[in-house]
């Protein structure tokens, strides 16, 4: 496990090749502190091929998203099937950036690292406690039953998006850049 910050290998406007861009310092600030109990959202595919979307808690721990899930969910036997996926967060810090990360996700299995996310996730108000590679507490329903497993996405590409909240209390310039930013961890 690492815990390296990801950096993105490049950028680029969502507007034009001349565009301005948002920095990744300013995305990656707001899914390390999210507003207290952000909804964020699950993108999968079933293994006929389906889509699957569920709202997740999301947490972003030793440089990549993590979310939970519970072992028999849709969403956690969609990431057994296949680990590509998407995870999209609103902000409600102004101005508001929304963000989509695109990645794989794959289940943690070192017991020390399923601890220390558990206890970042018990931090953020949702109390669990790590046993072995599985984690348990209060049925959340976004989650399924537990036990649980720590999903771990490392980003392969993330879009930033002005946010609707409070955008009209800034003026068009204030607003964050729609932007791309490419990670070569595909």
């Amino acid at each position: 496990m690492t815990t390296e910050e990801w950096v993105p290998e490049r950028k680029q406007s969502l507007i034009g090749k001349d565009g301005e861009t948002t920095s990744w310092d300013v995305a990656r600030e707001r899914l390390a502190n999210p507003e207290h109990q952000r909804t964020s959202w699950l993108a999968t595919t079933r293994p006929d091929g389906r889509p699957h979307l569920m709202p997740v808690i999301a947490s972003w721990v030793d440089g990549a998203i993590h979310i939970v899930a519970g072992e028999g969910t849709r969403k956690a036997r969609n990431l057994a099937a296949s680990d590509r996926c998407v995870i999209a967060t609103t902000s409600t810090t102004l101005p508001s950036l929304d963000i989509v990360i695109e990645g794989r996700a794959d289940p943690l299995t070192d017991e020390e690292t399923v601890r220390r996310v558990a206890e970042a996730l018990t931090s953020s108000g949702w109390p669990l406690e790590a046993k072995g590679d599985k984690v348990h507490g209060p049925h959340a329903p976004n989650a399924g039953p537990p036990p649980y497993t720590i999903f771990r996405m490392v980003p392969t590409r993330v879009f930033g998006l002005p946010g609707m909240h409070g955008m009209d209390q800034f003026e068009q310039s204030d607003l964050p850049r729609p932007t791309r930013w490419d990670f070569d961890n595909d």
